[in-house]
């Protein structure tokens, strides 16, 4: 997984592709610009959109393996913007290996700031790439889930069909 800083690219490249999944937990939204995903999230219900970005075609192909057990690892460019924190902490997310989970302080730990469990929860909880960015697998100390922009039933349901739920 590449994560770009999209602050950084040029203004040609700011077209904004739309396209909606139809998933088990309901609608995502997926958005991109020409060099990679800048957006996945939950919605309500989808706008009509036709697919016209290479990048979308091949993010729904991804969800649809992920979502029927097949993949385990997503291999897409995304384009995301943040501060220089968020980035790292969003870079060790992508790390986190499909069935395990990681606390907050683990995040932070790895940064080499074990007091920066809240500034993590901020970072995790403004990640605009849900699932791709796979914030879902980063829960609380004790073992408690913790937030979840897209609502703790699916962060839930994301962690039981990646097998992790269980051990927590």
């Amino acid at each position: 997984m590449h994560l770009t800083n999209s602050a950084a690219t040029s203004k040609l490249q700011s077209m904004i592709h739309h396209a909606y999944f139809h998933s088990p937990l309901g609608f995502i939204e997926l958005q991109s610009d020409r060099k990679g995903l800048v957006s996945v999230r939950f919605v309500e219900a989808p706008r009509h959109t036709h697919v016209h970005s290479p990048v979308l075609r091949a993010a729904i192909h991804q969800l649809t393996e992920y979502f029927s057990g097949e993949r385990r690892q997503f291999d897409l460019p995304l384009q995301v913007q943040g501060t220089s924190f968020q980035q790292s902490v969003w870079r060790l997310l992508c790390a986190i290996p499909f069935g395990e989970t990681r606390t907050y302080r683990d995040i932070a730990v790895s940064l080499g700031n074990p007091a920066a469990n809240r500034a993590v929860g901020a970072a995790v909880a403004a990640n605009p790439i849900l699932i791709f960015i796979p914030c879902h697998r980063v829960i609380a100390s004790g073992g408690k889930l913790g937030g979840y922009s897209g609502g703790l039933w699916r962060k839930a349901w994301l962690l039981r069909h990646e097998g992790a739920l269980f051990r927590i």
